[in-house]
Order: structure tokens, then sequence, then C-alpha cells
């Protein structure tokens, strides 16, 4: 009987654990999650759910600097990171095999794991500069932020699309603020969830203009590139910017390899969507990482573990999705 009551017991505490205590099986010991250069949103964000990871799931999880997405999305392509953040753009021209970094392969290990939030193109400038629009670009020193991150593979193209020539450099987002305070470039032109950590700092500290794209520019842009999307930057945003700012933007997805055990994709995804308040205090761009945006993945099938999440809510995946 005392026998029987001591099972008992233990079946019940068992069952009490919650799910990434009963099945670990295959779990890492340690996993990275591929973020971007210093000073910009994904940083932020990829390290504060790392240690999120870490605390409620025991796993060493850590961030670590990168290129940004196009060389994220690689890099769990090969295995060497577990875990990315995306740009869907780049993540799409991966996935066809037409990464600038990887030109040819195709990366079809990588699967979607939850939504984030979506990137937009903004550019700052000190206001003596006098440089209001992309058009005023023309002839100016712009870094587009670090070679192969979102930003510095759509911002050379947006630029020469509204027939601007400009001399283009590229840099991580603190570097390339430095610059601009310093004098050393007149623009910085970025894309990253908002508010960029960078740019707020700038504004703290100097007498700057930020802008995305005029009237006359915007359709332009939306027409050469229709991944893109309209957004607005809403005016106070930025401590001291009482303007709205019309530019584009795209979706930013965290995604896995192919190989991350089931149980562990299920309970990042689990974690992650049912703890709003906790991810916004990692960054503001997480108000938009919410299960309503698990549909804005159109082409990269979600791991299981991400699917059996989503089924749990009464969603429906489509079968090119899973």
């Amino acid at each position: 009987m005392r026998f029987a009551k001591i099972a008992a017991f233990a079946v019940a505490a068992l069952m009490a654990l919650p799910a990434a205590a009963q099945d670990r099986a295959g779990w890492p010991n340690s996993l990275t999650i591929g973020t971007a250069s210093q000073g910009g949103t994904y940083f932020i964000y990829g390290n504060g759910l790392a240690s999120y990871i870490a605390e409620a799931l025991g796993v060493s999880a850590t961030g670590e600097v990168t290129g940004g997405p196009v060389q994220n999305v690689t890099l769990v392509e090969t295995g060497d990171h577990l875990m990315g953040l995306v740009t869907m753009g780049p993540a799409y021209d991966a996935w066809m095999g037409k990464s600038e970094l990887a030109p040819g392969l195709e990366h079809r290990s990588v699967r979607a794991l939850f939504p984030m939030y979506q990137t937009p193109f903004q550019v700052i400038a000190l206001k003596k500069s006098g440089i209001t629009s992309v058009s005023d670009l023309e002839g100016k020193r712009v870094s587009v932020g670090p070679a192969g991150g979102t930003p510095g593979t759509y911002w050379p193209q947006f630029i020469s699309a509204l027939g601007v020539n400009a001399s283009i450099s590229n840099a991580g987002a603190a570097d390339a603020a430095g610059q601009l305070a310093d004098g050393l470039i007149d623009a910085f032109a970025f894309a990253a969830g908002v508010p960029i950590s960078a740019f707020s700092q700038l504004a703290a500290e100097q007498d700057v203009v930020m802008f995305g794209f005029t009237e006359a520019e915007l359709p332009k842009i939306l027409e050469a590139f229709p991944a893109m999307a309209p957004l607005t930057i809403s005016a106070g945003t930025y401590a001291g910017h009482d303007y709205d700012q019309n530019t584009v933007a795209l979706w930013n997805f965290a995604v896995a390899n192919e190989s991350m055990p089931e149980s562990l994709a299920y309970e990042i995804t689990k974690l992650v969507m049912e703890n709003p308040e906790r991810m916004t205090q990692i960054h503001a761009a997480a108000a938009e990482t919410v299960l309503a945006n698990w549909n804005k993945n159109t082409f990269m099938p979600f791991h299981p573990g991400a699917v059996k999440y989503l089924e749990e809510k009464g969603l429906t995946v489509p079968e090119n999705l899973r």
C-alpha cells in the first residue's frame, strides 16, 4: 500500500511538470541564435529571447552577433546555428538558391517557428545636412548597415531604383550611428524593428531628421519590390519626432534547422506566443510577436513542433507550410 501511494505521488508529480521537463529527448545542451550587429533590434531581441529560453526551458542559449538575416539563414541551413532571426525577403531568396552568401544552394533545411515583427526601412541624417528624402542622397555618403543584412541588401537596390547615385558603405548599426555623429557619413539608412535603438540614441544626442519615402518615391519602390508592404511609422515613435513616416517593410520570423527536436521547437514556440508581456519587455517591436501573425509566412514550412502548437490553437496549417 505504501509503495502504491509513493508510485501514485510520483506519477502525479511527473504530470505536474511542464512538457519541457517530461520530453527532452535529443535536446542540445546549448543553442545559438543568430542575431545581427550591436545597436540593431535583432541584437536586442535575439539576446533577450536567448535569456528567456535559458530561464524558462533550462537550455543554455546565447545570441551571436552576425551580419544579419542573409547570414543567419545560411548559418541555420548548414547547422552552424540551431536558430536564427530572418527577414522573409532574404529568406525567400535563400530558399530559392539565390542567396548572395551561398548562391546556388537552396536552403531547404530551414523551418519557421514564429512571427516576430515587421522591419521598416528608415533613414536618419543630421538636420543641419538639409537631407530630408532618399532623393536628397544624390552624391552623399550613406551607410546601409552590415553587408549581408536586410538593409545592406535592399537599400542599395532602393537607392538605385530611384535613380539616385550615392556612395554606399557598410557598418554595424552602432558604428554607423557613431560615423553619422562624427560627420564621417551624411546619412544612415537602416532597417529594423522600431524603435531602432541606434536611432533613438542619436535622436537623444543630436538634432536629427528621420524619413522613409516621399509620396513620389513610395509607389516606385512598391512597384519595383513586390515583396515589400507599405507601412507608416507613427508620430511619437521617437522622442521629438511628431510626424508620420511613410515607408516599406518586410516581416521577420524566428527559424530553426529541421534537426531541432520537435519537443524543443514546440516549447520555444509556445513560450514566445503565450507570453506577450515578457516579449515586449525584451523589445517594443515584439508587440507584433503574436499568434495572429503566423500567416505572414507564405513559403517556408513550419517546424513540426511549431505546427503542433499552431494546431493546438485551432489553426489550420496549409500542406505547403507543413
